[in-house]
């Protein structure tokens, strides 16, 4: 059940911006005329905006979990080491591949208009910085990572006070 799950906001969100995406630009690709151009084309920059943010947010939170916990970068925006339970993992990565298809296909669906090279499905690309950003803010404010390995601090050699060098060297 989605309603127990943590972050459901996060992983509502991002669902309903990809359906979103995915409707607009299909609708896009049949169409190819305006107004639905430039819908598809809002709502790749509207998607990627939220990306952005979600991603810059979900940064700054998890560098700041760094001092305690040990968080890698797969962990963070691809919810691999058990940072996410597998439920979460699923649907957001599944969010995130749907994405990334759905971009590449619809700009290759009209990769050309009019002779001319080019066309503004292609914004679809930006889309999935959504996804790596709601992983990443997913991951960051609910995810389980390892605590942080603190380093063994080694006694430092001594030094001789006449000629300020350790021990043991010449």
């Amino acid at each position: 059940m989605m309603e127990t799950m943590k972050g459901r906001a996060i992983i509502q969100i991002n669902a309903v911006l990809t359906v979103v995406f995915i409707v607009t630009s299909l609708v896009a690709v049949a169409v190819f005329d305006q107004p639905w151009k430039a819908i598809a084309v809002a709502v790749c920059l509207a998607c990627f905006s939220v990306g952005v943010v979600a991603f810059l947010w979900g940064y700054w939170t998890a560098v700041q979990r760094s001092r305690e916990d040990e968080i890698s970068v797969a962990a963070l925006y691809f919810l691999v080491d058990g940072a996410a339970p597998s439920r979460v993992s699923r649907i957001l990565n599944g969010l995130l591949l749907v994405q990334v298809v759905v971009a590449i296909a619809t700009a290759i669906a009209r990769s050309s208009t009019d002779g001319k090279a080019g066309s503004t499905l292609a914004f679809g690309i930006l889309v999935p910085m959504m996804g790596l950003g709601m992983n990443g803010l997913w991951a960051s404010v609910h995810g389980k990572f390892s605590p942080r390995i603190s380093p063994q601090t080694e006694a430092m050699p001594q030094e001789s006070a006449e000629t300020r060098q350790d021990k043991d060297h010449d």
